[in-house]
Protein backbone atom coordinates (compact mmCIF):
# COMPACT_ATOMS: atom_id res chain seq x y z
CA UNK A 1 0.00 0.00 0.00
CA UNK A 2 1.56 3.61 -1.14
CA UNK A 3 2.60 5.72 1.80
CA UNK A 4 0.27 8.62 1.44
CA UNK A 5 -2.45 5.93 2.37
CA UNK A 6 -1.12 5.15 5.47
CA UNK A 7 -0.69 8.82 6.23
CA UNK A 8 -4.41 9.43 5.33
CA UNK A 9 -5.69 6.19 7.71
CA UNK A 10 -3.71 7.85 10.15
CA UNK A 11 -4.86 10.97 9.54
CA UNK A 12 -8.33 10.29 9.77
CA UNK A 13 -7.99 8.40 12.67
CA UNK A 14 -6.95 10.97 14.37
CA UNK A 15 -9.57 13.27 13.41
CA UNK A 16 -11.88 11.06 14.74
CA UNK A 17 -9.97 11.38 18.57
CA UNK A 18 -9.67 14.72 18.51
CA UNK A 19 -13.64 15.21 17.68
CA UNK A 20 -14.58 12.36 19.86
CA UNK A 21 -12.44 14.18 22.54
CA UNK A 22 -13.79 17.49 22.38
CA UNK A 23 -17.49 16.44 22.00
CA UNK A 24 -17.59 13.84 24.87
CA UNK A 25 -15.57 16.78 27.01
CA UNK A 26 -18.25 19.61 26.51
CA UNK A 27 -21.21 16.70 26.76
CA UNK A 28 -19.32 15.77 30.33
CA UNK A 29 -19.45 19.81 30.85
CA UNK A 30 -23.22 20.27 30.09
CA UNK A 31 -24.40 17.09 31.77
CA UNK A 32 -22.42 18.12 34.96
CA UNK A 33 -23.73 21.85 34.79
CA UNK A 34 -27.46 20.30 33.97
CA UNK A 35 -27.53 22.50 31.03
CA UNK A 36 -30.81 21.18 28.85
CA UNK A 37 -31.29 23.57 26.71
CA UNK A 38 -28.57 22.74 23.57
CA UNK A 39 -30.02 24.82 20.49
CA UNK A 40 -28.87 24.76 17.05
CA UNK A 41 -28.62 28.19 15.22
CA UNK A 42 -27.52 29.03 11.88
CA UNK A 43 -24.26 31.20 12.15
CA UNK A 44 -24.64 34.91 11.56
CA UNK A 45 -27.75 34.51 14.33
CA UNK A 46 -27.65 37.37 17.36
CA UNK A 47 -27.88 35.67 20.37
CA UNK A 48 -29.89 38.09 23.17
CA UNK A 49 -30.11 38.42 27.11
CA UNK A 50 -32.93 39.78 29.24
CA UNK A 51 -33.29 41.34 32.13
CA UNK A 52 -36.96 41.50 33.42
CA UNK A 53 -39.06 42.97 35.69
CA UNK A 54 -42.88 42.48 36.87
CA UNK A 55 -45.22 44.70 38.24
CA UNK A 56 -48.10 43.31 39.69
CA UNK A 57 -51.75 45.32 39.69
CA UNK A 58 -54.06 44.55 43.09
CA UNK A 59 -55.21 41.29 42.12
CA UNK A 60 -58.88 41.95 44.66
CA UNK A 61 -61.53 43.13 42.08
CA UNK A 62 -64.87 44.16 42.86
CA UNK A 63 -67.52 41.23 40.87
CA UNK A 64 -67.88 43.12 37.34
CA UNK A 65 -64.96 45.51 37.31
CA UNK A 66 -61.64 45.88 35.40
CA UNK A 67 -59.06 43.55 35.90
CA UNK A 68 -55.75 45.86 36.06
CA UNK A 69 -52.87 45.04 33.98
CA UNK A 70 -49.46 43.53 35.69
CA UNK A 71 -46.53 44.52 33.78
CA UNK A 72 -44.07 42.07 32.73
CA UNK A 73 -41.20 43.91 30.99
CA UNK A 74 -37.99 42.08 29.36
CA UNK A 75 -35.28 44.84 28.94
CA UNK A 76 -32.63 43.49 26.46
CA UNK A 77 -28.82 43.02 27.60
CA UNK A 78 -25.44 42.30 25.63
CA UNK A 79 -25.38 40.14 22.26
CA UNK A 80 -23.32 38.20 20.76
CA UNK A 81 -23.23 36.53 17.13
CA UNK A 82 -23.19 32.91 16.57
CA UNK A 83 -19.93 32.86 14.37
CA UNK A 84 -17.61 30.11 12.94
CA UNK A 85 -14.44 29.28 15.04
CA UNK A 86 -11.48 28.27 12.67
CA UNK A 87 -8.58 26.98 13.97
CA UNK A 88 -5.58 25.88 12.13
CA UNK A 89 -2.05 24.38 13.95
CA UNK A 90 0.83 23.08 11.84
CA UNK A 91 3.80 20.48 12.87
CA UNK A 92 6.72 21.16 10.66
CA UNK A 93 9.15 18.58 9.49
CA UNK A 94 11.63 19.00 12.13
CA UNK A 95 9.45 18.13 14.82
CA UNK A 96 8.09 15.21 13.34
CA UNK A 97 11.84 13.89 12.78
CA UNK A 98 12.29 14.74 16.19
CA UNK A 99 9.11 12.99 18.37
CA UNK A 100 7.61 11.32 15.65
CA UNK A 101 4.37 11.78 13.24
CA UNK A 102 2.16 10.29 15.64
CA UNK A 103 3.42 11.99 18.91
CA UNK A 104 4.18 15.21 17.67
CA UNK A 105 0.67 15.49 16.17
CA UNK A 106 -1.44 14.05 19.09
CA UNK A 107 0.76 16.50 21.75
CA UNK A 108 0.16 19.48 19.49
CA UNK A 109 -3.51 18.47 19.02
CA UNK A 110 -3.93 17.99 22.94
CA UNK A 111 -2.64 21.79 23.20
CA UNK A 112 -5.49 22.76 20.77
CA UNK A 113 -7.94 21.13 22.15
CA UNK A 114 -7.15 22.86 25.44
CA UNK A 115 -7.13 26.09 23.83
CA UNK A 116 -10.76 25.73 22.33
CA UNK A 117 -12.22 24.62 26.08
CA UNK A 118 -10.11 27.84 27.32
CA UNK A 119 -11.76 30.02 24.83
CA UNK A 120 -15.11 28.80 25.43
CA UNK A 121 -14.83 29.23 29.25
CA UNK A 122 -13.74 32.60 28.67
CA UNK A 123 -16.72 34.18 26.61
CA UNK A 124 -19.02 32.22 29.47
CA UNK A 125 -17.41 34.04 32.30
CA UNK A 126 -17.58 37.33 29.56
CA UNK A 127 -20.91 36.83 29.81
CA UNK A 128 -21.49 35.97 33.56
CA UNK A 129 -19.96 39.18 34.64
CA UNK A 130 -22.84 40.82 33.09
CA UNK A 131 -25.23 40.03 35.48
CA UNK A 132 -27.24 42.35 37.49
CA UNK A 133 -28.18 40.36 40.42
CA UNK A 134 -25.76 41.69 43.28
CA UNK A 135 -24.82 40.13 46.75
CA UNK A 136 -21.88 40.42 49.28
CA UNK A 137 -20.07 37.94 51.99
CA UNK A 138 -17.66 37.82 54.54
CA UNK A 139 -15.53 34.86 53.48
CA UNK A 140 -16.92 32.31 50.69
CA UNK A 141 -19.34 30.55 53.22
CA UNK A 142 -21.45 33.65 53.84
CA UNK A 143 -20.95 35.22 49.84
CA UNK A 144 -22.13 31.80 48.61
CA UNK A 145 -25.12 31.47 51.20
CA UNK A 146 -26.52 35.32 50.28
CA UNK A 147 -26.35 34.72 46.40
CA UNK A 148 -27.88 30.98 46.80
CA UNK A 149 -30.52 33.12 48.80
CA UNK A 150 -30.83 35.26 45.70
CA UNK A 151 -31.09 32.45 43.14
CA UNK A 152 -33.89 30.94 44.93
CA UNK A 153 -35.63 34.42 44.96
CA UNK A 154 -34.87 34.93 41.09
CA UNK A 155 -36.55 31.57 40.18
CA UNK A 156 -39.14 31.11 43.27
CA UNK A 157 -41.68 29.27 40.78
CA UNK A 158 -38.66 26.48 39.69
CA UNK A 159 -36.60 24.10 42.08
CA UNK A 160 -33.57 25.40 41.00
CA UNK A 161 -29.85 23.83 40.92
CA UNK A 162 -27.94 26.51 41.85
CA UNK A 163 -24.75 26.49 40.15
CA UNK A 164 -21.83 29.17 41.33
CA UNK A 165 -18.60 29.65 39.48
CA UNK A 166 -15.63 30.95 41.74
CA UNK A 167 -11.68 31.68 41.90
CA UNK A 168 -9.49 28.22 43.66
CA UNK A 169 -7.51 30.46 46.09
CA UNK A 170 -11.19 31.70 47.32
CA UNK A 171 -12.39 28.20 47.95
CA UNK A 172 -8.90 26.46 49.04
CA UNK A 173 -9.03 26.99 53.00
CA UNK A 174 -12.58 25.65 52.90
CA UNK A 175 -11.20 22.31 50.25
CA UNK A 176 -8.22 21.27 52.79
CA UNK A 177 -10.34 21.10 55.79
CA UNK A 178 -13.69 19.59 53.89
CA UNK A 179 -13.88 15.71 53.24
CA UNK A 180 -15.00 16.45 49.82
CA UNK A 181 -13.53 14.78 46.64
CA UNK A 182 -12.26 16.80 43.77
CA UNK A 183 -13.35 15.91 40.25
CA UNK A 184 -12.50 17.69 37.09
CA UNK A 185 -14.43 18.23 33.63
CA UNK A 186 -13.68 20.78 30.70
CA UNK A 187 -10.24 22.03 32.33
CA UNK A 188 -12.32 23.26 35.41
CA UNK A 189 -12.13 21.55 38.95
CA UNK A 190 -15.40 21.17 40.55
CA UNK A 191 -17.10 19.97 44.03
CA UNK A 192 -21.11 19.05 44.18
CA UNK A 193 -22.89 19.89 47.06
CA UNK A 194 -20.29 22.48 48.51
CA UNK A 195 -21.41 24.78 51.05
CA UNK A 196 -24.91 24.66 50.54
CA UNK A 197 -24.68 25.31 46.52
CA UNK A 198 -25.39 22.00 44.26
CA UNK A 199 -22.29 22.67 42.40
CA UNK A 200 -18.67 24.90 42.49
CA UNK A 201 -16.72 25.06 39.51
CA UNK A 202 -13.43 26.36 40.27
CA UNK A 203 -11.41 28.55 37.57
CA UNK A 204 -8.40 31.19 37.17
CA UNK A 205 -10.15 32.58 34.94
CA UNK A 206 -12.69 34.19 37.46
CA UNK A 207 -11.33 37.08 39.42
CA UNK A 208 -10.25 36.28 42.78
CA UNK A 209 -13.25 37.94 45.51
CA UNK A 210 -15.63 37.44 42.78
CA UNK A 211 -17.90 34.35 42.46
CA UNK A 212 -20.92 33.99 39.36
CA UNK A 213 -23.99 32.34 41.13
CA UNK A 214 -26.79 31.06 38.87
CA UNK A 215 -29.73 28.19 38.08
CA UNK A 216 -28.57 25.27 35.64
CA UNK A 217 -32.07 26.44 34.39
CA UNK A 218 -30.52 30.09 33.09
CA UNK A 219 -27.76 27.96 31.43
CA UNK A 220 -28.17 27.66 27.26
CA UNK A 221 -25.60 26.37 25.20
CA UNK A 222 -25.96 27.71 21.09
CA UNK A 223 -24.02 25.68 18.92
CA UNK A 224 -23.27 26.09 14.52
CA UNK A 225 -24.05 22.62 13.55
CA UNK A 226 -21.03 21.54 11.09
CA UNK A 227 -23.04 18.95 8.99
CA UNK A 228 -24.91 20.00 5.72
CA UNK A 229 -23.58 22.06 2.83
CA UNK A 230 -20.25 23.32 4.67
CA UNK A 231 -19.77 19.32 5.27
CA UNK A 232 -20.05 18.53 1.75
CA UNK A 233 -17.31 20.75 0.99
CA UNK A 234 -14.06 20.77 3.41
CA UNK A 235 -15.30 16.57 4.40
CA UNK A 236 -15.12 17.17 8.51
CA UNK A 237 -14.83 14.50 10.81
CA UNK A 238 -17.32 15.54 13.25
CA UNK A 239 -18.44 14.17 16.42
CA UNK A 240 -21.93 12.70 16.93
CA UNK A 241 -23.49 15.81 17.91
CA UNK A 242 -21.90 18.22 15.13
CA UNK A 243 -20.59 20.84 17.43
CA UNK A 244 -17.34 20.63 15.75
CA UNK A 245 -15.52 19.18 12.94
CA UNK A 246 -11.99 18.30 12.24
CA UNK A 247 -9.75 17.73 9.11
CA UNK A 248 -5.94 17.09 8.33
CA UNK A 249 -3.89 18.49 5.53
CA UNK A 250 -0.31 18.18 4.61
CA UNK A 251 1.24 21.35 3.34
CA UNK A 252 4.38 20.16 1.34
CA UNK A 253 5.20 23.60 0.14
CA UNK A 254 5.74 24.09 3.44
CA UNK A 255 6.68 20.62 5.20
CA UNK A 256 4.10 20.73 7.66
CA UNK A 257 1.09 18.38 8.92
CA UNK A 258 -1.74 20.77 9.72
CA UNK A 259 -4.84 20.08 11.67
CA UNK A 260 -8.12 22.20 11.02
CA UNK A 261 -10.69 22.56 13.14
CA UNK A 262 -14.57 24.51 12.91
CA UNK A 263 -17.12 24.88 15.78
CA UNK A 264 -19.66 27.61 16.62
CA UNK A 265 -20.06 27.44 20.36
CA UNK A 266 -21.77 30.19 23.00
CA UNK A 267 -21.88 28.54 26.96
CA UNK A 268 -24.45 31.96 28.11
CA UNK A 269 -26.75 32.60 31.23
CA UNK A 270 -29.84 34.19 29.26
CA UNK A 271 -31.34 35.98 32.13
CA UNK A 272 -29.47 38.54 33.65
CA UNK A 273 -31.02 38.98 36.55
CA UNK A 274 -30.93 35.70 37.60
CA UNK A 275 -26.94 36.07 37.77
CA UNK A 276 -25.81 37.10 40.98
CA UNK A 277 -22.54 38.54 40.71
CA UNK A 278 -20.85 37.70 44.05
CA UNK A 279 -18.02 39.91 45.99
CA UNK A 280 -16.22 37.93 48.57
CA UNK A 281 -14.67 39.99 51.09
CA UNK A 282 -12.20 39.03 54.11
CA UNK A 283 -14.16 37.57 56.88
CA UNK A 284 -13.43 39.46 60.52
CA UNK A 285 -11.58 37.45 62.74
CA UNK A 286 -13.03 36.11 65.55
CA UNK A 287 -11.77 37.62 69.13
Amino acid sequence: MPETNLTRALGTAQSIDFANKFGTKLGDLTEILGVHRKISMPVGTVIKTYQSTVTLADGTVEPGAVIPLSKVELTEGPTQELKWDKRRKAVPAEDIQKYGFERAINITDNKLLTELQKNLRTKLFENLATGTGAATGAGIQEALAQAWGKVQVAFEDDAVRTIAFVNPLDAADYLAKAQITIQNAFGMSYVENFLGVDLVMMSSRVAKGTAYVTAAENLVLAYADVNGEIDKAFDFVKDSTGVIGVTKDINKQRLTAETITLSGLVLYAEILDGVIVTTITEPVPSV
